[in-house]
């Protein structure tokens, strides 16, 4: 297959015969030592194991039976499905890792005449204060480029690393399927209020606080990777700091036509015309009303569309890394 920068929805079928540049590829940059190896020792060793299990998919509801996602039901009905074992990053892919991929790749020259991706795609920073600082979360131009990173890693790696299912997603969001609302240390939300107050008052050194950052879709600036609790399995941000990206085309009704084991969404997209991809953790998109923030929602975004994240799982029955 061929990856293409205006839509961003294809893989790279072999890197094997890449060569990978010793220097800098962004404008202005100094030469610096081959990162990959690096990078491929420390995804293997951020990826947490899974233990495989069968759970309610979907929006299970509150003890009063009321739905926690209410403004559309996407999300409904909640339906028993099985998962096999894998392992996931323990935190959300960052400029930093995403920096070593596109030099490896050279892909920054698809994004010179875009000027408004060109922002997806910037330089990270060695400062903590900057929106840009290389551990903080990536926010990828478009679909593609979350899948290709996978891909690349691998190729790279020899593992069968992914980007992960919705259902993947929402199992490890909740520690294996617990009835929670939250990824978060406590299942529920302490809210950062970072973000609220109006954008040019943001300090980018304020300490976090709380368990959560989930304000301001406006605001270009997130936390580092890790800046909160985990959730029980040892997973970072799975509520907040930026939205993800998985694997699944997005059907409104999937949960309705869902298969029992392992499901992957549907095999192609709905509407061939608007490819969506479906998206997790909204709470990463901003402020959200009406269960939105919940591990629960769930909703498509087109192939081509900016500003959100992802982490990469890898689909092995075994841990990767000793456990």
């Amino acid at each position: 297959m061929r990856m293409n920068a205006s839509t961003g929805v294809a893989l790279c079928a072999s890197i094997t015969s890449l060569v990978f540049v010793g220097c800098s590829q962004w404008p202005g940059g100094a030469r610096e030592p081959n990162k990959v190896q690096p990078l491929l020792e420390q995804a293997i060793a951020n990826q947490v194991f899974v233990e495989g299990g069968t759970f309610m998919l979907g929006d299970v509801g509150r003890p009063n039976g009321a739905p926690y996602v209410t403004l559309e039901s996407f999300s409904r009905p909640a339906v028993e499905v099985s998962i096999d074992s894998y392992s996931i990053s323990r935190y959300e892919t960052t400029w930093g890792e995403m920096q070593v991929y596109y030099e490896a790749l050279e892909r920054l020259p698809l994004y010179e005449e875009s000027p408004f991706k060109q922002d997806y795609v910037k330089a990270p920073s060695e400062d903590p204060l900057s929106p840009y600082y290389h551990r903080k979360p990536a926010r990828v131009p478009n679909y593609g480029e979350a899948e290709g990173y996978c891909a690349w890693l691998a190729e790279q790696a020899g593992l069968p690393f992914a980007l992960p299912t919705e259902a993947q997603w929402e199992y490890a969001a909740r520690s294996r399927g617990q009835n929670v609302p939250y990824a978060t240390d406590s299942g529920a939300i302490e809210k950062d209020p970072y973000l609220r107050r109006p954008k040019e008052y943001v300090d980018p050194s304020t300490p976090p606080s709380g368990n959560t950052l989930m304000q301001s879709s406006v605001k270009f600036e997130r936390r580092p990777v890790g800046s909160y609790p985990p959730n029980p399995l040892g997973l970072y941000d799975m509520t907040g700091n930026v939205a993800e990206w998985t694997q699944d085309w997005f059907q409104e009704d999937y949960y309705e036509h869902a298969p029992s084991d392992n499901p992957r969404g549907p095999a192609e997209p709905v509407n061939p015309d608007k490819p969506e991809k479906t998206v997790r953790d909204w709470a990463g998109r901003g402020d959200h009303i009406g269960g939105g923030g919940t591990v629960f929602a769930r909703a498509g975004r087109h192939i081509d569309s900016s500003g959100n994240g992802f982490r990469c799982v890898v689909n092995s029955p075994e841990p990767v890394n000793g456990g």
